[in-house]
């Protein structure tokens, strides 16, 4: 039975003499949340005792020794093809940081459901109680065989990039690390169909990104591979240029294929005639640095809940404007891709997820837009239901292609 969760509000609030009152009486997400949003559903009957011998002993035993003798049968007589682990440590969730493990689960479990709902995948949320590289990448390993891909939530940066990395090194399953690549996905896709909309090639673009984490890297390194312009990326310290000598590995590396205009100074300084800004980070920024943007600009303001650029004052400036809110236009949701993506990467047993894979999830996403393309419908809605399939086939075709695919 789920433990008692009571309303932090004194007797005088609740009014009540004693005790306190479940915070399901009053909050509708404790209620929907009691209980926990996901359950284990078998996919055969057990109505009688054929059923179970079938199903269990003795008949398990054929299964088992026909997958010892021939592996790779793992993946036609068990749920391996089509079950992604949603693995955390719970270090970097949503916009509430360092919550730890068992605070991250509800996240984990709505990111579990998103994946059966929006892309037909079975996940399971997995949250570690560790935080070491070693010992997550460890773990990982040993739970790999139960998996067909793992996709990697809410770890902080820097050490998302090494776990990843080691992971892929080690396993020949698709790894992916959502806040990273999710996120490149659905903001390339909105940037091409935004670029199209303005009669413009994304090569003829400059853009300025706001935060060097797991999402921004990722964007600058996937706008790279499109073949964006430039691209230059501000952190706390201002814009990450090779001149500067307090850079991490990462964004050491960074530098060296962003930022080809030399840029120095504040994120404010680099915005001036810049095409495009991408808010991964947080803050606010000033409206006299978007005011300095080229016209005809774009803004992808995408922090939760309060944007970088709130609309209202993006919209004095920019031709088209993206959050990473519901309630506007334009959503920049990671729903749009990692469904599909890990949909179509088990479709056909992928044993990695490729550059190439990722840019033609983004492609086929940008493409479901069509003809109805317009400044307020750049992407499209998660409930599109043209998506997951567009994707899922993009990334298939694309892992054949780059011979990754198993079947």
């Amino acid at each position: 039975m789920a433990a008692e969760i009571v309303n932090p509000r004194s007797d005088s609030d609740t009014g009540q003499d004693g005790g306190a009152e479940p915070l399901d009486s009053f909050d509708p997400a404790f209620a929907l949340h009691r209980g926990g949003k996901m359950a284990v559903q078998a996919t055969v009957p057990i109505r009688d005792k054929d059923d179970l011998s079938l199903a269990y002993t003795p008949g398990v035993a054929k299964v088992c020794s026909a997958i010892a003798e021939q592996p790779e049968l793992v993946h036609d007589y068990t749920w391996k093809s089509s079950v992604v682990a949603v693995v955390t440590d719970g270090t970097a969730v949503l916009g509430l940081g360092d919550i730890g493990p068992e605070a991250s689960l509800p996240v984990m479990e709505g990111k579990a459901i998103l994946f059966k709902q929006f892309g037909g995948v079975d996940a399971v949320p997995i949250a570690l109680d560790c935080t070491d590289v070693d010992e997550i990448v460890e773990t990982v390993v040993r739970l790999a065989p139960s998996f067909g891909g793992v996709n990697l939530e809410d770890i902080s940066a820097p050490r998302c990039f090494e776990i990843e990395k080691r992971l892929q090194e080690r396993l020949d399953i698709p790894i992916f690390h959502d806040d990273q690549h999710g996120t490149a996905v659905v903001t390339l896709a909105a940037l091409r169909n935004a670029a199209r909309l303005s009669g413009r090639e994304i090569g003829q673009l400059r853009a300025v990104i706001s935060g060097a984490g797991a999402a921004g890297v990722a964007i600058a390194k996937m706008l790279v591979e499109a073949g964006i312009g430039d691209v230059a990326l501000a952190d706390r310290k201002g814009v990450i240029s090779t001149d500067r000598a307090d850079l991490t590995d990462v964004k050491r590396e960074v530098a060296s294929f962003t930022n080809k205009a030399g840029l120095t100074g504040s994120l404010e300084d680099a915005l001036a005639g810049a095409d495009v800004f991408i808010g991964v980070s947080g803050g606010t920024v000033a409206e006299a640095a978007v005011a300095s943007m080229a016209e005809g600009a774009f803004v992808f303001a995408m922090a939760n809940p309060n944007p970088e650029v709130h609309p209202d004052v993006a919209h004095k400036y920019a031709a088209v404007v993206a959050t990473g809110r519901s309630d506007f236009p334009n959503q920049i949701n990671n729903v749009l891709a990692f469904p599909g993506i890990f949909a179509g990467a088990l479709q056909v047993r992928a044993s990695r997820i490729t550059e190439g894979m990722k840019i033609a999830a983004a492609e086929a996403l940008a493409s479901v837009v069509g003809d109805d393309l317009a400044a307020d419908y750049v992407i499209p809605s998660p409930f599109d239901e043209r998506v997951a399939p567009a994707v899922t086939a993009a990334v298939a075709a694309a892992a054949r292609a780059e011979g990754v695919a198993r079947r």
